[in-house]
């Protein structure tokens, strides 16, 4: 999304090759399984006066329409710090923070990362993803935050709350998304290819990545920093993040119970 905003800004006139490159720059575009002439006619029949929110109108619509659905979304962490950038783009968007205690992020993070991270790098990026979302909801017209606890210990009534806010009427079928979700991840058993950024994602460990969306919410899923994390490691994230934590409510401070050395 970022990378095709960005095109309109490089050149006066913009065209549909070029939004298509930037589409196809992304190395999730094969998820997808868009031709080039299906995309350049979509993107052909918004008309001379092509705009960044055409563009991605065309692109996600089509989507949800193959895949039989009225509305969509997108889920992509990184682009909490886009968020104004997609405004301007996209006036309608709604943008749900979800937040999660972040040493439970940093156990997730240190469980399937292939690069040296420590508990306090994630820390630091962890605070300052957050704090950047935080800074910029002021300026934004939809913006609310969820902790990821609430989704998992009081699923429905928070879930209401989602599809209040993004004018979604309430359907029982949204507590059932793991029943749907193993066929919705076959679009997904590929090898993302390495990229500027990152480094190659093969097929296994992508689908690892996305397991637990094939299973209902978790409780032992919250707080497994008080049973998992080493001490050290909490330490060293809460000398980083701790003020963080406490302004998101969570508690920092208390030993871990059992955690591993």
């Amino acid at each position: 999304m970022p990378e095709v905003i960005k095109t309109f800004k490089r050149t006066e006139r913009t065209t549909p090759a070029d939004v298509l490159g930037a589409m196809k720059s992304a190395r999730e575009w094969g998820d997808f399984d868009f031709t080039d002439i299906e995309m350049l006619g979509l993107l052909q029949d918004r008309g001379r006066k092509l705009s960044a929110g055409e563009a991605l109108r065309a692109f996600y619509e089509a989507y949800a329409a193959r895949e039989g659905k009225p509305r969509w979304g997108e889920k992509t962490p990184n682009y909490v710090g886009k968020m104004q950038q997609i405004q301007r783009a996209l006036p309608e968007a709604r943008f749900i923070h979800v937040v999660r205690d972040g040493r439970d992020v940093a156990l997730s993070v240190l469980d399937r990362t292939v690069r040296e991270l420590t508990a306090a790098d994630v820390a630091k990026r962890w605070k300052r993803k957050i704090q950047k979302a935080r800074d910029s909801s002021p300026k934004l017209r939809h913006y609310t935050e969820v902790r990821y606890e609430d989704l998992i210990l009081d699923t429905e009534p928070s879930l209401r709350r989602i599809c209040a806010f993004i004018e979604l009427d309430w359907d029982d079928a949204v507590l059932d998304y793991h029943e749907r979700s193993s066929s919705r991840l076959e679009e997904m058993k590929r090898t993302l290819p390495a990229d500027g950024h990152s480094a190659e994602l093969d097929v296994e460990r992508r689908m690892a990545t996305h397991a637990m969306t094939t299973r209902p919410p978790d409780a032992d899923r919250v707080s497994r920093w008080k049973r998992q994390m080493s001490e050290p490691d909490r330490q060293a994230f809460e000398a980083v993040a701790g003020s963080m934590l406490s302004d998101l409510g969570y508690e920092p401070g208390a030993p871990v119970a059992c955690g591993a050395s």
